[in-house]
């Protein structure tokens, strides 16, 4: 299923399809709306936050990309295959035209080791694999489109 193209360019995730309730928040990149730090009271203690504290301590073992091909021609709609650095490390989980960007955007997971870094992860080269053939992009762990979210107040 694909999301609004509005949306996409913000990277706004879909639950159901980007996020599911098994996802973790801090690889969905979701982490800034969780308050792991709150006082603890109404709202300062929450069910999961050891676990959230153990795997920011522990690592990731996968992200939430976004991505945009180089190419504008190409549509991609969901379970594209993600190739990093040679190897397929993951599938889209949404896909449609960016119309403020100008090329397919796409969200998906990709696999990484623990110990890597965001910068290590954004330092590979992806490609993504439509009808067979392997199209170079660009990812990101912030949304391509209005970073800050300044459009939405203005």
């Amino acid at each position: 299923m694909a999301i609004q193209p509005e949306s996409i360019g913000k990277a706004f995730r879909h639950f159901g399809h980007d996020i599911i309730d098994e996802d973790h928040v801090l690889e969905t990149g979701l982490g800034f709306a969780v308050k792991p730090d709150k006082a603890a009271g109404r709202f300062g203690d929450f069910l999961g936050r050891e676990a959230m504290l153990r795997k920011k301590q522990l690592g990731l073992s996968k992200r939430l990309l976004q991505f945009k091909l180089q190419d504008a021609e190409p549509l991609l709609y969901h379970n594209e295959p993600i190739w990093r650095d040679g190897a397929i490390t993951g599938y889209l989980t949404s896909g449609n035209y960016g119309h403020h960007l100008g090329a397919a955007i796409g969200l998906g997971y990709v696999a990484c080791d623990v110990s890597e870094k965001p910068d290590d992860v954004l330092g590979s080269t992806y490609e993504i694999e439509v009808a067979g053939e392997r199209f170079p992009a660009m990812a990101s762990l912030k949304p391509m489109y209005d970073p800050k979210s300044e459009r939405v107040r203005g």
